[in-house]
């Protein structure tokens, strides 16, 4: 059975009568044409493709310029119904393409994100901690940790390992006498903050262990030499410790003997061991979220999925970068894995990988020809990514979406000094009432520096679409429990009792104070609940001591950050207030305009 033949195929033998009463056949090419009809004519058929925007228009749409001189050339020559039967065909062939370049064309080309705009500001000088002698270990750790409580760094010591914990309030010059956690007897290589309690920070050194340190509420008063507790296992350096996010009390802590080990550090037991999966050097260990499998890249250049409480390797990518140096990965939220990496010409990559199929990345992008490592700082909550390479004076961040290209560059922090190392704070310290949505704490080589990374927003009220619900101090699980085979996903906890709701601008106005039953009815905790209601209109003794109050009833609750249930219900109640009182205004103004039209029409103005 014979094809259909195309209709276009039919007229590239067919001959036309033109303008200038000469006949032209379609098989000339449009200059023989075109040097028959004269420069005039020339100038005639080809007004539009003289403008740079109809050129940029024809190449975004996928057409040539060879295609546009022919349709031009038709329109000039050709009679009416040939040309619309031509242009149609044409254009239909060309819509049913796939040409994602023209549907991204079509789109527009600005990306809607509510963090497009998301800006970086350094604190001022004397907001910044002075005289911090960092370390210059040259392990490719971050070299500092923050939680809402305090900030770690470590320091250079003598005779031995040290790191300085200063309170997250802390601000000016440190006295070089000041107390440090010094109980190691090599350099420390890194530390993290337990996810669970805000007090215990474990610290891995080149002397072969792992301990865990209590912090009292009001930092170090004298040093600290004294572990609660220290993990032995391995025979080499460790050099890195990741906590599991669900479980409480379970760390995993990888060294230079290429063994990754699993501790319940509540009993101090070894839990897992595994000496078999990787053959070299372990750059970088990283948990889901809910805590089942752990991903690594090691120096081999391959990237694996691993379960840990079975000890096999679930997934393998070999070169995941073709570059010798430093690797590192993290898991997000929806399960994909985000590397960093260099390439074969030393060029700095960022790649993002399917776990599903790992056979080819989802996104690569190149970054610049520097030497330092990328280090990766994720928030699952907004699923961006910073990217603070050592030794740059740049910041890059980045939005990770479910639409191609999948990794979207949003902006950059520049400053005229390197960094040593980086420390990221947690969401639950964050300032909600600036619209900040991470904070940054710089090191420079004798200076600790907070950067904010800020929503710019007009609004005074609590922004729910920046703030959705974070992790909270309280885990899902017990060590036991994830031992025995148990998952679970994160508690999470609202931001909004972390936000306090600003000055009313109509305090003059209230001349009572109005009372509000607790929803715990027959509790002791309404009392503070109604003060805290009446504190805009009372005076500033009374102020004093509402918030006196509700700090001793924190302390005596055994967590002070811990967001309670009676303010959670005050601030709705104090921004729905403020929401009414603005439209009762805005209702008031727009009342006065129609009562001065009304006034006018009655007058005979109007």
């Amino acid at each position: 059975m014979k094809s259909a033949r195309n209709p276009l195929d039919s007229c590239v033998s067919l001959t036309f009568p033109v303008s200038s009463g000469s006949v032209w056949n379609s098989a000339q090419s449009p200059k023989q044409t075109f040097a028959e009809g004269g420069r005039s004519e020339r100038r005639h058929a080809l007004p539009g493709l003289r403008s740079r925007r109809e050129r940029l228009l024809g190449h975004r749409r996928g057409l040539s310029y060879r295609c546009w001189r022919w349709i031009i050339l038709l329109a000039s020559s050709c009679h009416e119904s040939l040309l619309v039967f031509v242009f149609t065909t044409k254009i239909n062939r060309y819509l049913k393409s796939d040409n994602k370049t023209d549907m991204s064309f079509r789109r527009g080309v600005v990306r809607q994100s509510k963090f497009r705009h998301v800006f970086a500001q350094a604190w001022k000088t004397e907001h910044c901690i002075d005289d911090v002698r960092v370390s210059r270990v040259t392990w490719d750790s971050p070299l500092c940790a923050v939680n809402p409580k305090f900030i770690a760094v470590i320091i250079e010591a003598g005779g031995g390992g040290a790191f300085l914990v200063v309170p997250l309030s802390k601000s000016g010059r440190i006295d070089q006498s000041s107390p440090t956690v010094c109980g190691h007897a090599a350099p420390v290589l890194d530390i993290q903050w337990s996810p669970h309690d805000d007090n215990i920070i474990a610290s891995a050194s080149e002397d072969c262990t792992v301990k865990l340190w209590q912090i009292p509420d009001g930092g170090l008063t004298s040093p600290l030499t004294e572990a609660i507790v220290t993990l032995e296992g391995h025979s080499k350096r460790v050099g890195i410790l990741a906590w599991h996010p669900t479980a409480f009390n379970i760390l995993l802590t990888a060294g230079c003997d290429n063994i990754i080990c699993v501790w319940n550090v509540g009993t101090g037991e070894l839990v897992y061991q595994l000496t078999d999966a990787h053959p070299d050097l372990i750059y970088n260990v990283s948990w889901n979220k809910d805590g089942s499998a752990v991903c690594t890249v090691c120096k081999d250049k391959a990237l694996r999925v691993i379960d840990p409480r079975r000890g096999t390797v679930l997934k393998v990518r070999e070169k995941v970068h073709d570059g010798t140096r430093p690797m590192r990965a993290v898991f997000l939220s929806d399960g994909k894995i985000l590397t960093t990496g260099f390439s074969r010409m030393s060029e700095r990559q960022m790649a993002l990988w399917d776990t599903k199929d790992l056979s080819e990345p989802m996104a690569v992008q190149e970054m610049d020809t520097s030497n330092g490592v990328l280090l990766p700082f994720y928030d699952p909550d907004t699923n961006m990514v910073y990217l603070c390479g050592k030794g740059d004076c740049t910041i890059r961040y980045f939005e990770v979406t479910d639409e191609s290209p999948y990794v979207h560059f949003l902006s950059l922090y520049s400053s005229k000094e390197p960094q040593r190392g980086a420390g990221f704070l947690s969401k639950r310290g964050v300032d909600v009432n600036k619209c900040e949505i991470a904070r940054f704490y710089k090191l420079h080589e004798r200076k600790v520096e907070p950067i904010s990374m800020t929503v710019p927003r007009k609004s005074d009220l609590f922004q729910g679409d920046l703030y959705p619900d974070t992790a909270s101090l309280e885990p899902a699980l017990l060590a036991d429990e994830w031992i025995a085979g148990q998952d679970a996903s994160p508690l999470l906890v609202s931001l909004s009792g972390g936000y306090s709701a600003p000055p009313s601008k109509h305090r003059d106005t209230l001349r009572s104070k109005p009372k509000l039953v607790s929803q715990d009815s027959g509790t002791g905790a309404a009392s503070p609940a109604t003060g805290h209601v009446a504190a805009p209109c009372a005076d500033k003794d009374t102020e004093e001591e509402v918030t006196q109050l509700r700090v001793a009833m924190r302390e005596t609750d055994g967590s002070i950050e811990r967001p309670k249930k009676e303010d959670d219900v005050l601030n709705e109640l104090l921004a729905e207030m403020k929401a009414l009182r603005a439209v009762v205004l805005a209702q008031s103004q727009r009342i006065e305009l129609l009562e001065r039209q009304l006034a006018r029409i009655a007058d005979g103005d109007v």
